[in-house]
């Protein structure tokens, strides 16, 4: 919305239809003088009667009609006692209801908000209003103008109101004064206002290109920056030239800065193998936690199990199966050591050698709990084990803050309850999730860790799996030996030569592992669109929703998920009269789409077929679109054996899921895989992203496109570089004094 396409309009508001406290955002009924207009935007503790000049433009709402946006909120206080008495009643000041309302302004009539500002203690001479009652009103009425003043100024340098909200909170009313100072305080966790937006305020205030403030930002973003690209630090060598090139400025003045930051203890410097390297405090707690706890369950080990050979010879007549040595191996280190690494490639039996254990376990009565990262992983455990298995998020009962970081009730006060703690997909797991996990286990529980190593690291900063076996301090046993049965399918056989370096057999067309050539990137779209609209279903009697999966390395591109979504929507689930449709986020949905949520949400209603009642939806977790009701303003997305009621707000957390990328499929298997093969950015063409995407196959593979692809992506095994403190902090020879105390 340009400025110079903002319209303006005056009018009081007669209705409060929606407001959430968390954020500002409302949704209103302006009376124009002339009609009720529906307005939404960021406009904190709003009230009837209030007075309001509004800059924005008109919208458009798929599922409400027009509504006038508003990108700017001014505000007068209600002139008249009947006004003043609407805005009291409304809720937006917090502690006076109606009734209270009603007394104040019967009592001070076109004086009562006066009153409310500068005597706020002349209410308790109202009836039934204790002092300290009224002095509390007064202030909470004075912080309500305190945020619509701040949120006036902040204006003045671009800040949206939802920033404006949130640098509030952070500040209070000292937010402008901090601003001027120090523009570069908006670049504080939780703001969520970048560095180039918090250079282009202090460009307004004309500082200087070398202020000790932003030369101390620049560092500290460009460390953050990389927190997105896996890293839980940096060497300072890099740091500094990094910096320095951002900034513009001499690799000296960055150096200076960096020590000011050490000084100051913003960020954290340690030596690892005589190279300097930088945290940011958070993720060294981390680390120093995890290594510590690590060193102390080693030293003090869950009670061994006696007699592991003779339960796995029971199971074996029983079951009348053979456990490979290694399996065995693997067992025993588990159940004797107190914590064991699992791990292995496709078709190498962990999920037999974990049944194994958790089936010794019950047998000696220990209580074993299942958790894996994500929902669908979750799920995937659970059907394989026959054991239920909850989200680590579920598992650790999280609860989330006001910038929508996780806070967790099991902890160090409240800790599991359980002998034995199985963890599976650890490779998607972060450091700070990690060391979530570790405060929460009670002393003497047992740790098995399950993972594949040579799949994708974790999307959050750390790389546990890999440091915790590079360590060396803990067992380790990797499965190497392809089952019988697992032979016969190419997915597992190319997985692995793909793992060794060698370049996947594209010739077979007669198992579960295909590969279609094609040049262009509109040949190999509508391929892929034409195998899962007809071609699958008709040969294979897949089902185009439930079945196959799409996989692209990244969102963007030609054949990007973005692209992708559009075609396959296109061909799998085209327009018709009647399938209602809705645009979320610039997407278009449409009744029978597939969709998938974006981010946990623990409060999401749902209801099973059985008429079973919940709560939560977890990243990951893949549904239809069943129903989009206007009226009602919800959308309906049936998962599995249930259906979710989606508000329209909480609808921006779903995303068109006919494709999704390499990353995001992690623990999900599925029936059949189609990839289609193209050039893609450079950082998205390495080997353990393609071996990722094949081994999500479980019947099916098809990769479709370039074989010069295949093969540049099996030839590029520089594993994403991550520079992580864990290993080192493992392998140091004394106990780390921070991560010692804290265990």
């Amino acid at each position: 919305m340009g400025k110079e396409k903002l319209l303006e309009m005056d009018g009081s508001v007669e209705q409060v239809v929606y407001r959430n406290e968390k954020n500002g955002y409302a949704v209103i009924e302006l009376n124009n003088g002339k009609e009720l207009v529906p307005v939404v935007g960021t406009m904190p503790f709003v009230g009837v009667g209030e007075e309001l000049h509004i800059a924005g433009g008109w919208t458009v709402s798929q599922t409400y009609g027009p509504q006038f946006k508003a990108s700017s909120v001014e505000r007068s206080s209600p002139s008249d006692a009947a006004a003043m008495l609407k805005y009291l009643s409304s809720g937006a000041i917090k502690g006076i209801g109606p009734a209270i309302a009603k007394k104040i302004v019967d009592t001070f009539g076109e004086n009562s908000l006066k009153i409310l500002e500068k005597e706020p203690e002349r209410l308790s001479e109202i009836k039934g209003i204790t002092r300290a009652k009224a002095v509390r009103a007064g202030a909470e009425f004075q912080r309500v103008g305190g945020i619509r003043e701040t949120m006036m100024k902040l204006s003045g340098f671009g800040i949206t109101p939802e920033e404006a909200v949130r640098v509030w909170k952070t500040f209070g009313p000292q937010a402008e004064e901090q601003i001027r100072q120090n523009p570069y305080c908006l670049c504080s966790d939780g703001l969520r206002i970048d560095f180039a937006r918090a250079d282009r305020i202090a460009a307004m205030q004309e500082r200087p290109q070398d202020d000790r403030c932003r030369l101390r930002a620049g560092v500290t973003h460009v460390l953050k920056h990389n927190e997105g690209n896996g890293h839980t630090c940096l060497p300072a060598d890099k740091l500094i030239a990094a910096a320095a090139r951002m900034l513009g400025v001499p690799q000296e003045s960055a150096a200076e800065a960096l020590e000011e930051l050490k000084a100051g203890s913003a960020l954290v410097s340690r030596e690892f193998r005589g190279r300097e390297f930088l945290f940011t405090p958070s993720l060294y707690r981390s680390e120093t936690y995890i290594a510590g706890r690590i060193r102390m369950m080693l030293r003090f080990p869950a009670k061994p199990v006696a007699g592991v050979d003779g339960y796995l010879s029971t199971i074996e007549a029983e079951e009348r199966i053979q456990y490979a040595e290694l399996q065995k191996e693997a067992v025993r280190q588990a159940l004797t050591k107190g914590m064991l690494i699992l791990t292995g490639g496709p078709g190498t039996g962990k999920t037999t050698t974990l049944n194994a254990m958790i089936r010794i376990l019950s047998l000696t009565g220990e209580k074993v709990l299942l958790a894996a990262p994500t929902g669908r992983a979750a799920k995937r455990m659970s059907e394989l084990t026959g054991s239920e298995a909850k989200t680590i998020h579920r598992l650790l009962r999280v609860k989330w803050d006001e910038n929508d970081n996780p806070e967790f009730e099991k902890n160090e006060k409240d800790l599991l309850e359980c002998d034995t703690l199985i963890l599976d997909e650890l490779s998607m797991v972060d450091a700070p999730l990690f060391e979530a996990v570790l405060r929460a286990l009670p002393l003497g529980c047992r740790l098995v860790l399950v993972g594949d190593c040579d799949q994708l690291p974790s999307v959050g900063p750390g790389n546990v799996l890999g440091d915790l076996i590079a360590s060396g301090h803990i067992p380790v046993v990797q499965l190497r030996e392809v089952f019988r049965q697992s032979m016969k399918s190419l997915i597992v056989a190319n997985a692995h030569r793909i793992v060794e370096g060698k370049a996947p057999d594209l010739t077979v067309h007669t198992s579960d592992f295909f590969f279609l050539p094609y040049r262009s990137a509109e040949e190999i779209g509508s391929v892929v669109a034409d195998l899962c609209a007809r071609r699958l279903p008709a040969s294979y009697g897949y089902s185009p929703l439930t079945d196959i999966q799409v996989l692209s390395p990244g969102h963007k591109g030609e054949l990007g998920t973005a692209e992708l979504n559009r075609r396959l929507q296109q061909a799998i689930n085209p327009p018709a009269p009647d399938k209602k449709e809705i645009r979320i986020n610039g997407f278009l949905f449409r009744e029978g789409d597939k969709v998938m949520q974006s981010k946990n949400d623990y409060d999401l209603p749902w209801v099973k077929d059985d008429g079973t009642y919940g709560e939560g939806v977890f990243n990951g977790d893949l549904g239809i679109l069943e129903k989009i009701d206007r009226r009602a303003s919800t959308l309906t997305v049936r998962m599995d054996d249930r259906t979710v009621s989606y508000e329209t707000e909480s609808a921006q957390e779903l995303e068109q899921a006919y494709a999704m990328t390499v990353h995001k499929s992690q623990g999900n298997e599925f029936p059949a895989v189609v990839i289609p093969m193209y050039r893609t950015a450079p950082q998205l063409c390495y080997r353990n992203l393609l071996y990722t995407a094949i081994t999500r196959a479980k019947s099916l593979l098809i990769l479709v496109g370039h074989p010069e692809m295949v093969n540049a992506m099996v030839a590029n095994n520089r594993k994403t570089r991550r520079y992580t403190g864990l290993c080192d902090l493992l392998l140091e020879d004394r106990e780390d004094e921070n991560g010692q105390n804290e265990a």
